[in-house]
């Protein structure tokens, strides 16, 4: 259906979702999933629907596509606009790639701050584990 719902051209959010999902279901692991692919999705969804979270999503595309410091850039321009004040995956996500890219100082501090924002048992222990590998990495 989807492949059906594609071929018209001129798809609509749902059929955008869909084609995201059907990449990472399609995919046997993350290193073989087309994250190119789904970070131009993600580009199409984001003028379809445009919302801050979508943009956060396509960060993260971005980054595995093009590799971190490519993620950081739609990550910090999105910081710039104040729509997620207050989110933790947007620190989170900032931590992660900065993690990615060996600049333990800064993820920490992104680590941190993210922490600061999250309330749900597992995310902190998720986050408070990432915090505590960078902190090593940042004594070794």
């Amino acid at each position: 259906m989807l492949d059906r719902a594609l071929r018209r051209e001129r798809p609509g959010p749902y059929q955008v979702q869909a084609a995201i999902a059907a990449c990472h279901a399609t995919a046997p692991d993350a290193a073989a999933t087309d994250w190119a692919e789904i970070a131009v999705l993600y580009g199409k969804l984001a003028r379809l629907m445009p919302s801050p979270v979508v943009e956060l999503n396509r960060a993260v595309a971005v980054a595995m596509a093009q590799g971190p410091e490519r993620g950081l850039a739609v990550v910090a321009a999105l910081d710039a606009t104040g729509e997620l004040a207050g989110y933790h995956l947007l620190p989170a996500t900032r931590a992660d790639l900065l993690r990615r890219l060996g600049r333990f100082d800064e993820a920490a501090d992104a680590y941190r701050a993210a922490l600061d924002l999250t309330r749900t048992t597992p995310e902190r222990s998720y986050l408070a584990r990432r915090l505590a590998a960078v902190e090593a990495g940042l004594r070794t």
